[in-house]
């Protein structure tokens, strides 16, 4: 919903914001359902019913446990009844500055004293976290603190431990540490937010003597949203490919008419400036996994000549894919979604043309194009609106941008062959498809909140949720990395089953469309079939559950050779397979052969 995309109108939101909540629920738009428990030292309705907007619009429909005022604490250590019985599956803590009660300390505090007061403070909250994590087994978002909006030291308040201001930035590098060390655990900082909102109007006394409000009511929306970014995250709705126009977007001026020389970008001119940090700022979001594209009305060489310029941040082989024609853009867009084997709404669209904007933003549903009107402000809207929020990081994310590149030699391998099945037995691929480790669980939670198409029921997991899966006796848990002679995939592919009796309930099975047809499928499948053998398991129980994006499976399991049970209105289906007889399908892919798994 525009009205909800950044950069939005705080007031026109906090105006409209049951008319724009009944927009959104008659829309039509699937969703999923989320229990999100509110505990708060202080008031929180106006925050729930603006965050309830944001995550509407994000997919998922919420439904709060709000504490009583201040009652945070309690409800947490004392199992409150209704809190218990309302089972989270989220946790967010609203505390601020406002709910340190161990400081301010009195000036002849000793540093003894002061230490004390700070373990005590730390405690409070660590104590407090462990128990709803044993407790509930959910992700736990908690606000780190904002600072003071008064100084009794004046500037030595920042580094004499006597001041308010040195022990809200102690305690808040004590609750970066905590998150470090504890999975399904994600700060909220308030503490840079409310620095870019402006502390005199965020701490706002007006909203806390009349409401018991933290902060002060314009910023709200700013708040909700930014929490948003965090949720969104959790539960794999980030975005994932970074589009890009080039004059006028990428360097100042339009090349065709302008000439390499011609265009700014570089360190001579404040312009020039402004644009290198715009790409500095693009090329830097490949480490979070991010992958980078080009959409330009422009000629091929026009697009060689302007990254080969010599102050250019970003090259060529930063990119996945280069679009460059007189095109429509929207169907630029849609061309490299396909090749990438991604959805167009998974897209962030960056162009300075307000009309090719408009056009995108109309022809593609689901895909984010945010306004600008200069350089800094490009940087600027991107950061906040937190497309790419990083939750978890892996080794995986690093390299994303090295596969998509081998996966374009692949494509190129495959023309010097006639038939398919000597290009795949070409590509040299052997897989190692294990049990669950500690290690590959954050990349199989993060491939599993990620991928809608090459998914068959479409289950979504937390960290927490995952690591009790791992631990069940009753499950097979599988995960599948892929390597060939152009590289490794990673991990690409998770199943999931729970035994009862003599037959197994696949929960979840999904591969990254990066490996389509490349038989890993039915590599999984024989694996998968073996562990059911020797587990006792003579039967396999598939479910494809439909929704808007999955299409591309529904008959999967008819493919792998298993009988249809039952068809539903909604399409969705039940498939069963009689293991007495079984044949292994894959022939292409060479599985767990330990030389190949540790030559690499």
């Amino acid at each position: 919903m525009k009205e909800l995309e950044y950069p939005f109108d705080s007031r026109e939101i906090l105006q409209k914001r049951r008319r724009i909540r009944r927009t959104l629920l008659a829309d039509g738009t699937p969703r999923i359902p989320k229990r999100i428990a509110v505990l708060s030292g202080s008031t929180t309705s106006d925050l729930v019913e603006i965050l309830e907007l944001f995550l509407l619009n994000e997919g998922i429909v919420p439904t709060f446990y709000q504490s009583e005022y201040a009652q945070y604490w309690q409800d947490a250590m004392f199992d409150a009844p209704a809190l218990v019985e309302f089972q989270p599956e989220l946790i967010w803590i609203h505390t601020t500055s406002r709910n340190i009660t161990e400081a301010p300390l009195p000036l002849s505090a000793s540093l003894e004293e002061i230490e004390a007061a700070l373990d005590r403070q730390t405690a409070h909250f660590t104590q407090m976290w462990a128990h709803l994590s044993a407790r509930y087994h959910c992700p736990i978002i908690q606000n780190n603190m904002e600072l003071p909006a008064w100084r009794l030291l004046g500037n030595r308040d920042a580094w004499d431990p006597h001041g308010m201001v040195w022990f809200v930035e102690e305690l808040n590098r004590r609750f970066a540490a905590y998150a470090q060390e504890h999975t399904d655990f994600y700060l909220h900082d308030i503490h840079y937010l409310s620095a870019c909102y402006g502390l005199d109007q965020w701490h706002d006394a007006t909203y806390w003597y009349l409401y018991k409000y933290a902060l002060c009511l314009p910023a709200i929306p700013e708040f909700a949203y930014s929490l948003t970014r965090i949720i969104r995250s959790i539960y794999g709705k980030n975005k994932k490919v970074l589009a890009l126009d080039l004059d006028n977007t990428l360097w100042g001026g339009v090349i065709g008419d302008d000439g390499p020389e011609g265009i700014a970008i570089g360190q001579e001119t404040a312009e020039a400036q402004a644009y290198t940090e715009v790409q500095a700022y693009c090329k830097a979001q490949k480490q979070l996994g991010v992958l980078l594209t080009i959409c330009s009305k422009n000629d091929p060489e026009n697009v060689t000549f302007g990254l080969s310029h010599p102050d250019s941040v970003l090259r060529e082989s930063d990119f996945v894919s280069i679009a460059a024609s007189w095109s429509p853009k929207d169907q630029e867009l849609r061309q490299t979604a396909q090749t990438l084997s991604l959805l167009p709404e998974s897209f962030v669209f960056i162009d300075d043309n307000p009309a090719e904007r408009e056009i995108v933003s109309a022809q593609i549903p689901g895909i984010a194009v945010p306004a600008f009107d200069s350089p800094a402000a490009c940087i600027r809207v991107l950061d906040r609106a937190g497309y790419f929020e990083a939750t978890t990081l892996s080794v995986a994310d690093a390299n994303r941008t090295a596969m998509y590149h081998a996966s374009a030699q692949r494509a190129q391998l495959q023309q010097t062959y006639a038939n398919y099945t000597e290009y795949l037995l070409g590509l040299e691929m052997y897989a190692e498809i294990r049990d669950f480790t500690p290690m590959a669980l954050p990349r199989i939670v993060q491939l599993t909140n990620k991928s809608n198409q090459f998914n068959l029921t479409t289950r979504r997991y937390t960290q927490s949720e995952m690591e009790q899966v791992a631990r069940d006796p009753n499950r097979i848990c599988l995960c599948g990395r892929l390597r060939d002679r152009f590289g490794d995939n990673g991990i690409v592919s998770v199943v999931i089953g729970e035994i009862a009796g003599d037959t197994l309930h696949v929960e979840l099975w999904l591969m990254s469309c990066r490996v389509l047809k490349r038989d890993m499928e039915l590599a999984m499948l024989d694996v998968l079939v073996a562990a059911c053998k020797a587990r006792g398991v003579q039967k396999i129980r598939g479910y494809y559950l439909h929704t808007a994006k999955n299409a591309m499976v529904r008959d999967l399991y008819g493919d792998f050779g298993f009988t249809k049970e039952k068809s539903f209105e909604n399409s969705d289906t039940t498939w069963l397979l009689d293991l007495d007889g079984y044949s292994e399908k894959n022939h292409v892919i060479r599985v767990n052969q330990e030389e190949h798994i540790h030559d690499t």
